[in-house]
């Protein structure tokens, strides 16, 4: 096929295809990498649940065992009510429940704490894994929208690749981060808009320079 007889928005030679061959394992790198890491998160909230179960457990453990002191305190005070009984014993053994008992409870408040200290590394962890996951997709969907373009020979679809590519990767920066708040939720959409915008104007450029 001559160039004159190639349809708009298209190029061939193996300069492009092997820019795009380039581009493709740019982005399967990346899509691994992102499915590892969100592996890695999912792994980690599943341990943080296990340990805020286990710590759960713990918890109720401690507050059984205050129960029990408390059922012993209550006896020891009604003995020392009763007639013929050496009242002062039971009064300390009463003490000595009422301040066993205050050292179960915040034992028991620390696991309970501890539980749900562990609950909420947990959700971030998944929430996490989402993101890895959203930006491994993304990332898969630029590789197809780059393989369309390489067989097509349309170079307008590397602007939809950049676009997809763009978003993934920001996607991806965030869950390094930790997270992405409410007011940061744009962003990717924002990046994607920009890698849309600078591939434009770089496929534009090129195919002026090209054309002289």
């Amino acid at each position: 096929m001559s160039e004159s007889a190639r349809p708009p928005g298209s190029r061939g030679g193996d300069g492009f295809a092997g820019r795009i061959a380039v581009l493709i394992a740019v982005l399967a790198t990346l899509g691994t990498l992102f499915a590892f890491l969100g592996t890695s998160s999912h792994n980690d909230a599943s341990l943080y649940k296990t340990q805020a179960a286990m710590e759960k457990t713990s918890a109720a453990n401690a507050w059984s065992h205050y129960q029990a002191k408390s059922s012993r305190q209550n006896l020891a005070e009604l003995a020392a009510t009763l007639p013929g009984v050496d009242g002062l014993r039971y009064r300390e053994e009463s003490e000595r429940y009422r301040s066993e008992k205050d050292v179960i409870r915040k034992e028991a408040e620390r696991w309970e704490a501890a539980s749900d200290a562990s609950n909420r590394r947990s959700e971030e962890a998944l929430h996490r894994q989402r993101q890895w996951a959203a930006a491994s997709v993304a990332q898969q969907i630029a590789i197809s929208l780059a393989a369309i373009a390489l067989l097509a020979r349309r170079t307008w679809l590397l602007t939809l690749t950049g676009a997809v590519a763009a978003f993934g990767i920001t996607l991806g920066l965030f869950a390094f981060m930790h997270g992405i708040s409410p007011a940061w939720s744009l962003v990717p959409v924002a990046s994607a808009l920009g890698a849309a915008l600078l591939t434009e104007a770089l496929r534009r450029v090129g195919k002026r320079v090209g054309s002289r």
